[in-house]
């Protein structure tokens, strides 16, 4: 590689770094209101990739191989993220990287991340549940969410260890934050579509934790009367949310981080 090609990839590194820490910093100073209305609105938008999955994997029920069925039902859970980050609206696992970065260089205070991530935790949370809430109501009897399917979905994310669940969510937030720092790298709508669908759609293929998408998966077979318990909710969403962030920040946010400031 000649140094002009090696200057012209730092700079751009560089660049990316600098958005990241520029558009980071802008969230952690947005005033409440608008950052729980925000986070709110990425709790219900999300749920839009159990409602896809479901209705998907209830049409597709023995037309198709157990295998097919997988694969095209993963390409659903994108659906929810695109809606998010299109819309700009705040995720809790992209902030466990993206916010991260302007207190690794200083411009933020630790308690200003644990204020963005309060409330963007409890706000995607609330609009989770409330979605969930209403597939697990009205999906079974629309006929496209049956109460099987919501409760084979959330049993596939409820019938693992704790420690499994863990190191699930650490590679569903390693993941996500790879999401924040990768659309920041593309320079128009598509590039951002295509990349949103292929991390996060990888991350159904592979049947990883995430905890805000999970809520909505495991809620909604709860209030649809399946044999699914609020128990197994609570011990889901403690194991994935320390592996989300644990993900986003040390193998996303310490690590490009300190490759960039170091190159």
């Amino acid at each position: 590689m000649s140094d002009e090609t090696s200057s012209d990839a730092q700079a751009n590194y560089g660049e990316i770094l600098a958005a990241e820490i520029d558009s980071g910093l802008r969230e952690l100073e947005r005033p409440a209101k608008g950052l729980l209305l925000s986070a709110l609105s990425a709790g219900l938008d999300v749920g839009f990739s159990l409602l896809m999955m479901a209705a998907l994997s209830h049409h597709l029920e023995g037309s198709v191989s157990p295998g097919v069925q997988h694969v095209l039902v993963a390409n659903m859970y994108a659906v929810g993220f695109l809606f998010v980050v299109i819309g700009r609206s705040e995720l809790f696992t992209e902030h466990t990287t993206h916010a991260v970065l302007p207190v690794l260089d200083g411009k933020a205070s630790l308690a200003q991340l644990a204020r963005l991530w309060l409330f963007v935790f409890v706000a995607n949370q609330a609009g989770a549940a409330l979605f969930a809430t209403g597939v697990g109501l009205l999906g079974p009897r629309l006929g496209v969410a049956p109460v099987p399917v919501l409760a084979r979905i959330a049993h596939e994310l409820t019938d693992h260890p704790s420690p499994v669940i863990l190191a699930s969510g650490v590679l569903a937030g390693w993941m996500m934050g790879l999401l924040s720092w990768l659309v920041k790298a593309v320079k128009d709508t598509t590039a951002m579509m295509l990349v949103v669908w292929m991390i996060t759609a990888g991350i159904g293929l592979a049947g990883l934790h995430h905890c805000v998408v999970g809520t909505t998966e495991i809620l909604a077979a709860v209030v649809a009367g399946s044999d699914v318990s609020v128990f197994e909710w609570l011990r889901f969403l403690l194991w994935a949310t320390i592996g989300n962030v644990i993900g986003g920040v040390v193998f996303v946010a310490l690590i490009k981080y300190s490759h960039a400031t170091r190159s």
